[in-house]
């Protein structure tokens, strides 16, 4: 699938000398040594002042953490300003400041299901966590002994509740950041420091929200022909339940939404619809107001062109159609009998694979389910274990699957599975909320219930209670949780519009470049350096005729990251040893990331701006380590 230009902001290139517009000087500020585009940028300590001229003595109280471009040095003293064009601040003691050379932040994943993070006041106290015998108990011990008010080298712990980094934006600016064995696996030790948004936020003034629990159950299922059976026991499950809570409190809390996905109308416009919304959580309406919608729910009258079904484009149609962000319980579940159809497929509506989609339910704090439905016929079509393997990874959700296979795959298998699980999820829903069953009518619930309605609750009390991150001025940690070993920390390098616009333009060309030679590959790093050259007005651009490896072509501020990149390590010679396949494989993996960004690109919500910067050019986007090319 050839996926074209993306639609970013593309501005104007940055000036590299002083300008005058109307009177006041611009300027620009310094570049880091060695780089041609990236400028130096440093974080203020602590009671900074900001002063009116490099001689004063005295200035005006500057808010910790607070970024800054540097624009000149003078004596010990840097000139600052909040933006990349505009005209400097003042100046500030340049011991008052830290560097802040690469923009990287860390933003907590949900607790539930992990310990909580603990940082640390000198490096070598991580170090020896890390290099003990049984690091996990160790861990254990230490967190004991913080909660019994004995925290000894542990400087800060994370907070109890979760925080949504696109609800309460906080400001945990990673300073250092090193894997923590020689080898370059395993987690990652970073020295952060921690911040937040607002003046109110930084002195634990964050308004608590009053808004209650309430959640949204949205079943996507696939409504290609045979479906049927599933779409009634579907049906049966869901009128059950509006008939088992009726009116009661329990009712208030929670809605169903309803949508359907076929397959791409390319090669069979008789399938009616890709993806259709048949039903939002509405609590404008009343609990049963889903039934009129799954009775008119039916499945097509004929066969889509493969076994394999775009169940990427229905989860993407309900992620774009439903305000998750209204929800503080959001749920999604999956059911299906065919795989995904892959994002590199010429018939993908939106050009995404599984982590691209899944990056985007992480993105929104939905947890999805999978229901998947192990009929004769999928084993038959050998179908199975390659969907199985789609939608573990799919499903996860701090680390855990949310996947559910039904073994025969009959609809009176399927009704069990479905109504235990919407049985347990809105009692999870009606817990938090703070209802009071019957424990008599409890059901149970399996761990994977149990992890998403404690990370759904621990994300709810966050907003409620204003939980902020804690405030320090620098600690140690890792990425990873030390006793079970899941991601606790998501290290993020924050870009801004025109950055995230040049990345993925570097990534489009080579695209271009590898399909134009897959029939000459030997010519790959030919074209590449005619395209690029062409492409460029930059002067000081690099010597195209020297390329020895694709890295230097997707942009300086990737230089130095903590995460390794096969595409950036590429060589010529790398290039001629790969089968076809191989290449093939990277081709696709760059379509993937560019359809990435431009649901990055195309989300309001995940852009913010950093403490003391409001222009809109300033604006950044944290994207993981693990979706850069």
């Amino acid at each position: 699938m050839s996926i074209g230009p993306m639609r970013l902001l593309n501005f104007a290139a940055t000036a590299l000398v002083s300008i005058s517009f109307m009177g006041s000087a611009l300027a620009t500020p310094l570049l880091i040594p060695g780089k041609k585009h990236l400028y130096q940028q440093v974080l203020t300590r602590p009671n900074a002042a900001l002063l009116p001229d490099a001689r004063a003595t005295g200035g005006t109280e500057v808010a910790g953490f607070t970024p800054y471009y540097v624009f000149a040095r003078q004596d010990g003293k840097i000139q600052v300003g909040p933006d990349v064009q505009g005209t400097p601040s003042g100046w500030m003691n340049e011991n008052q400041t830290m560097p802040w050379t690469h923009t990287l932040i860390g933003i907590f994943t949900n607790p539930a299901g992990r310990s909580r993070a603990m940082f640390f006041r000198d490096a070598q106290d991580e170090q020896h966590l890390l290099a003990a015998t049984d690091p996990a108990e160790q861990a254990k011990t230490l967190l004991t002994h913080v909660q019994e008010g004995h925290p000894g080298p542990v400087l800060a712990m994370e907070p109890e509740d979760y925080i949504n980094f696109q609800k309460q934006p906080y400001f945990m600016p990673i300073l250092e950041a090193r894997s923590a064995h020689e080898d370059g696996e395993g987690p990652i030790m970073i020295k952060v420091a921690s911040g937040t948004m607002t003046d109110k936020a930084s002195k634990g003034q964050i308004p608590p929200s009053s808004r209650p629990f309430r959640g949204g159950l949205v079943f996507l299922i696939d409504t290609t022909q045979s479906m049927q059976p599933y779409i009634d026991q579907t049906h049966a499950a869901i009128s059950q339940i509006v008939n088992t809570v009726g009116h009661s409190d329990v009712a208030k809390d929670f809605r169903f939404g309803l949508v359907a996905y076929r397959d791409s109308l390319k090669d069979s416009q008789k399938l009616e619809y890709a993806t259709k919304m048949y039903a939002r959580p509405d609590f404008s309406q009343p609990l049963d107001s889903i039934l009129p919608a799954i009775s008119a729910m039916h499945d097509a009258s004929v066969s889509s062109a493969s076994f394999d079904e775009d169940s990427i484009a229905g989860i993407k149609t309900a992620l774009d159609d439903i305000e998750w962000k209204d929800l503080s319980g959001r749920y999604i579940v999956l059911i299906t009998d065919a795989g995904a159809r892959g994002g590199s497929d010429p018939n993908s509506i939106t050009g995404l694979d599984i982590p691209e989609i899944r990056q985007l339910v992480e993105d929104r704090g939905i947890a999805l389910f999978v229901i998947h439905l192990l009929t004769p016929a999928a084993v038959s079509t050998h179908d199975t274990s390659k969907a199985h393997a789609q939608y573990i990874q799919l499903s996860k959700f701090n680390g855990t699957s949310l996947y559910y296979g039904v073994k025969g795959g009959t609809p009176e298998a399927f009704r069990t599975q479905v109504q235990s699980l919407s049985e347990q999820l809105l009692h999870t829903i009606s817990d938090t909320a703070g209802n009071k069953d019957d424990d008599s009518s409890q059901p149970a619930e399996d761990d994977k219930v149990k992890l998403v309605s404690l990370a759904m609750k621990l994300a709810w009390l966050g907003d409620q209670n204003g939980t902020h991150a804690p405030v320090m001025l620098e600690g140690y940690t890792t990425s990873t949780d030390p006793v079970g070993g899941k991601k606790a920390i998501q290290i993020n390098v924050l870009l801004t519009r025109d950055q995230l616009s040049s990345l993925a333009q570097s990534l489009q060309r080579i695209l271009e470049a590898g399909e134009q030679s897959k029939l000459a590959p030997q010519e790959f790093f030919q074209k590449l350096q005619t395209v690029f050259a062409a492409s460029t007005r930059d002067p000081n651009a690099m010597d195209m005729a020297h390329l020895d490896r694709i890295g230097p072509l997707l942009g300086e501020y990737l230089d130095g990251l903590p995460y390794r990149s096969e595409l950036a390590q590429l060589t010529p010679a790398e290039w001629m040893s790969m089968s076809a396949g191989q290449q093939d494989a990277i081709l696709i993996n760059i379509r993937h990331r560019l359809q990435l960004y431009r649901n990055f690109e195309e989300n309001s919500d995940g852009w913010t701006n950093l403490p003391g910067r409001t222009s809109e050019g300033e604006k950044v986007h944290p994207v993981p380590l693990d979706k850069l090319p």
